[in-house]
């Protein structure tokens, strides 16, 4: 009887210690994703070219996908004003294609128009909401005080600087199988705003919701660009220590490019976000704080 009892406390404290590790690892789990989606922090990147005479500062966000930080997003325009920046970029999925309505987008836009110029280009999310018709969303940003970019640029100067700032959300090269930029093999008006765009003595900067957009097959070797900011595979979605982000989008399993800074042969930088939030995913983000990203442009 003696050792029955005894076999039966070992059990009982195996089971209760177990018990515990798994409440643990529950409760750890949870505090992650909780801080992956609501503890915002900023990461910045200083970025030098002959083409810039003076210091810029460019606040990117994306893939807030209807996500808020406090009320009407206090805390994300909050962070907004404190940066004092010359530019805010927002790089697409912003709202999900299944949203009601753009209102998370558009009030927004209008707490941060008076703090900067607001730039916006479509991601993923965009594109299928318009698809959609559920409301006239390029008016409702617009509207709101936006200026959005869909395969189209403006020239602008800010800080004396002459800055080409561009938008897209297509593939810069050919779905040929090949990933080819050849005029023959792309499609004619897209072709034509790659070679318009690249074509000035202007600081070159690109929003490309998608960094798979740039960086398969020939495009980052064709398209002479200063710089491409990107956002829409959230850092890897769930990070791992070491190995860093599990999937990204067109890049599959433990992708290359989904946070950070990389530098190509004539695309000279590329800054992709972590973004801020993410649609319905099959994981939820962890270990993976929502972002701010501060981008300085300054003389070479």
């Amino acid at each position: 009887m003696r050792h029955l009892a005894k076999r039966r406390k070992k059990f009982l404290m195996i089971t209760g210690i177990v018990i515990a590790a798994v409440i643990a690892l529950a409760v750890f789990i949870k505090y992650e994703i909780d801080i992956s989606y609501n503890n915002l922090e900023t990461e910045e990147y200083t970025v030098t070219s002959d083409r810039i005479g003076s210091d810029v500062k460019i606040v990117l966000i994306s893939d807030l996908h209807d996500h808020t930080f406090g009320e009407k997003n206090k805390e994300l325009v909050q962070m907004l004003k404190d940066q004092k920046p010359d530019l805010i970029l927002m790089a697409g999925d912003m709202i999900n294609d299944v949203s009601k309505d753009s209102h998370v987008a558009v009030e927004l836009i209008e707490q941060v128009k008076d703090i900067a110029s607001v730039y916006y280009s479509l991601g993923n999310q965009e594109e299928d909401y318009i698809a959609k018709e559920t409301s006239d969303l390029i008016s409702e940003l617009q509207d709101a005080g936006a200026i959005v970019l869909d395969e189209s640029y403006r020239d602008i100067v800010v800080n004396g600087n002459s800055i080409r700032l561009g938008g897209m959300y297509n593939y810069a090269f050919a779905l040929d199988g090949n990933n080819t930029t050849t005029k023959e093999s792309m499609r004619p008006s897209l072709y034509r705003f790659l070679t318009d765009f690249q074509d000035t003595n202007s600081y070159r900067l690109m929003m490309a919701h998608r960094p798979d957009s740039f960086i398969f097959g020939d495009a980052a070797k064709t398209w002479d660009i200063d710089l491409v900011v990107s956002g829409h595979n959230h850092g890897g979605q769930v990070i791992l220590p070491v190995l860093g982000g599990i999937y990204g989008g067109d890049q599959g399993w433990f992708p290359k490019y989904v946070d950070g800074i990389h530098h190509f042969k004539t695309l000279k930088n590329m800054i992709i976000t972590r973004g801020l939030g993410s649609g319905k995913e099959k994981l939820p983000r962890f270990n993976n704080k929502p972002e701010v990203v501060i981008i300085h442009l300054e003389k070479e």
